[in-house]
C-alpha cells in the first residue's frame, strides 16, 4: 500500500490510499497519527482535520487484522493566527443574518491566518474570498444560503477581451453576463484553503429556488462557490446540498484542486451540476461523491464572441476516485467548448444510474476553436447507466439547435464555425446493466471525429433494458440492448471489446474511413 499526500494546510490534510481500490476501499482501515488512534476510514481519498499548524505527523493506516498496513510522515504548515466568527458578532442560531459578521472576520484574517466558523447555523447571503487566507467550516457548522429575492448582490458580466485587465465576472451558460453572487465568491483570489467537516446548504427545499415566484424573479440562479481568475485555491471535505445551479463554477482558474467533497441535490432538480470547471487549466479533482440532478462534473469553456476570438481551453484536468450517481452524465465536456477543451485524463471512478456515463456534446457554431483532443477515460466502472458512452455533434441547444444548419446530416462546408473532435481514448471500462446503448458516436459528415480508441471494454444490459434516447439531437430514434454506434469517424480502433446481450450487431459504424477491430460476442 502506497500512500500520497495531496494537500496540506496548517488544520488538516488529505491522504490518497494507493492499493487498486476504486473510491471506497475494500475493508476498512484505523487511522493513527503520531500512534493516537484517529478515527477509521474506508475512502481511497482521505481527509484529515483537527491537526496542529508547523508539527511533523507520522501517519500510519491498520488493516482489520491490527497491522501496520502504510505509512507516511508530513508537516502541516504555519499558521499566523485563527479568527473564530463569533468573536465577530456571529450568532450561529440560524434566524439572524450572520454574513457581516463572517466576511468582516474573513476580511481581518492576516495573511497565512484561518477563520474558522464553529458548529452552529449561519444564514448568510454571499460572502468574498480573500487571497492567503484559510477558512474552516467544523463540524456541525452550517452555512445557509439566504437567496431570497433582492437580497443577493450581483455579479455584473463583463466580457472577456483583449483589453488589459478585463475578464467575466460572471458566466450563464458560457455567455458573459450579470448574475447572483454565490454563497462563496472569488475574485482574482489567490492562495485560498476551504475546507472543513461542515455543510453548506443552498435552501431548506428545492422551492426555495425553483418556487414560480422565484423562477420569475431570479431567472438566472446563483452558484454555491463561484471562482473567476483565482490561483492556487483548494477545496475540501466539505458538504454542498440543495444547490440552486450548478455547485461549484469556476472561470478562467488555474492550479485548483477539489478532494473529498460531496454534492448532494435531489434526482428532479433541474441544472443542478455539481463542479462545472469552464476556461480553467490544472485542475484536480479527486475523492469527490456527487449524486444530483444534472451533470456530475461537466467541463466547459465558453461560447459565442468572447469564447470564439480570444479563446481560453480547458486544459490538464485530472479526475479520479469520485462516485457519481443520478446524474444525467458522470463525466460530460461540452456543449458550451467554443474555447475547445485538451488533455483531460478520467480514471479510477465509479457511475451508478446516471443517464450517460462519459458524454462529449457540441455542434455546429461552437467554431474552429471548438477543439477537442487528448481525452483519456480509463479503469471506469459503471452501474445502470443507460448509454456508457456518448458522443454527439448535433446537440440541440439554444433557440437554433433543430435548425437545419445545425441538424443536418448532410456534410456542409468545414469553415470558422464548425468544431474539431480529435484523440478520444477509452481503455479498461466495464459497464454493467446497461440499457439504451453501450456507445453512441455521431461526428460531422464535413470534420470527422479524428481518431477513437476502445481497449478492453465489457458491455452488459440490464435484463429489464428500457428503450430510449441515446443523445440529445434530431432524427435519432428509441434504442434499445444497443451495441456500439459511430458514424463519421477517421479511425476506430476497437480492441479487447466484450459485449453481451445485445439485440442487434455488436458494432454498427457507417461512414468510418479506418477500422481496426477485435471483438468478443
Amino acid at each position: 500500500m502506497e500512500l500520497a499526500i495531496l494537500i496540506l494546510t496548517a488544520g488538516s490534510a488529505v491522504v490518497e490510499i494507493k492499493c487498486g481500490s476504486i473510491y471506497r476501499l475494500e475493508e476498512v482501515y484505523t487511522i493513527f497519527l503520531n500512534g493516537e488512534e484517529r478515527g477509521t476510514t474506508q475512502k481511497v481519498v482521505t481527509s484529515l482535520f483537527n491537526l496542529s499548524p508547523d508539527r511533523d505527523y507520522l501517519l500510519q493506516l491498520a488493516g482489520e487484522d491490527g497491522s501496520i498496513r502504510g505509512e507516511i510522515s508530513f508537516h502541516t504548515k504555519p499558521e499566523t493566527a485563527v479568527l473564530n466568527v463569533r468573536d465577530f458578532g456571529a450568532s450561529g442560531e440560524g434566524e439572524r443574518d450572520d454574513t457581516v459578521f463572517i466576511q468582516a472576520a474573513i476580511m481581518a484574517c492576516p495573511p497565512e491566518g484561518r477563520v474558522v466558523i464553529p458548529p452552529g447555523k449561519y444564514r448568510v447571503t454571499s460572502l468574498f474570498l480573500k487571497s492567503n487566507s484559510n477558512l474552516e467550516l467544523e463540524e456541525g457548522a452550517v452555512l445557509i444560503y439566504d437567496g431570497r429575492p433582492g437580497r443577493l448582490p450581483i455579479l455584473p458580466g463583463l466580457l472577456s477581451g483583449k483589453e488589459e485587465n478585463s475578464f467575466a465576472l460572471g458566466s450563464w451558460e458560457g455567455e458573459a453576463a450579470d448574475m447572483y453572487a454565490a454563497l462563496f465568491t472569488g475574485c482574482g483570489a489567490e492562495n485560498v484553503n476551504l475546507y472543513g467537516k461542515g455543510e453548506i446548504l443552498g435552501g431548506a427545499s428545492m422551492e426555495d429556488w425553483w418556487s414560480e415566484e422565484n423562477r420569475q424573479s431570479s431567472p438566472h440562479r446563483p452558484r454555491m462557490l463561484f471562482l473567476t481568475h483565482c490561483k492556487h485555491i483548494r477545496v475540501q471535505g466539505l458538504h454542498f446540498s440543495m444547490c440552486p445551479s450548478w455547485c461549484i463554477h469556476p472561470c478562467f482558474c488555474s492550479d485548483l484542486g477539489i478532494y473529498d467533497v460531496e454534492i448532494i441535490n435531489p434526482e428532479d432538480s433541474p441544472n443542478t451540476d455539481g463542479i462545472n470547471p469552464e476556461s480553467c487549466e490544472d485542475v484536480e479533482i479527486a475523492g469527490c461523491h456527487f449524486s444530483l440532478g444534472d451533470d456530475c462534473i461537466a467541463i466547459k469553456s465558453g461560447k459565442g464572441r468572447r469564447a470564439q476570438e480570444n479563446p481560453v481551453p480547458g486544459s490538464h484536468i485530472q479526475i479520479r476516485q469520485c462516485f457519481m450517481e443520478n446524474g444525467h452524465g458522470g463525466v460530460t465536456i461540452g456543449s458550451e467548448i467554443s474555447s475547445g477543451v485538451h488533455h483531460v485524463t478520467v480514471r479510477d471512478c465509479c457511475f451508478r444510474n446516471t443517464d450517460r456515463g462519459l458524454r462529449i456534446k457540441t455542434r455546429r457554431g461552437r467554431g474552429k476553436s471548438c477543439v477537442v483532443d487528448a481525452v483519456l477515460f480509463e479503469n471506469i466502472h459503471m452501474e445502470q447507466v443507460d448509454t456508457p458512452f456518448v458522443l454527439n455533434c448535433f446537440y440541440f441547444c439554444e433557440p437554433d439547435g433543430r435548425s437545419d444548419y445545425v441538424q443536418t446530416k448532410e456534410a456542409l462546408p468545414a469553415d470558422e464555425r464548425t468544431p474539431n473532435m480529435g484523440e478520444l481514448v477509452f481503455r479498461h471500462i466495464y459497464c454493467t446493466d446497461c440499457h439504451i446503448a453501450a456507445a453512441f458516436f455521431y461526428g460531422l459528415p464535413e470534420k470527422k471525429i479524428k481518431s477513437v480508441i476502445m481497449e478492453d471494454v465489457r458491455i452488459r444490459y440490464a435484463k429489464d433494458a428500457r428503450p430510449g434516447l441515446p443523445a440529445m439531437m434530431c432524427g435519432v430514434e428509441k434504442m434499445c440492448r444497443k451495441g456500439l454506434f459511430f458514424r463519421n469517424v477517421e479511425r476506430l480502433c476497437l480492441k479487447g471489446i466484450d459485449i453481451r446481450g445485445q439485440e442487434s450487431e455488436a458494432i454498427d459504424a457507417a461512414d468510418v474511413d479506418v477500422i481496426i477491430r477485435e471483438v468478443q460476442e
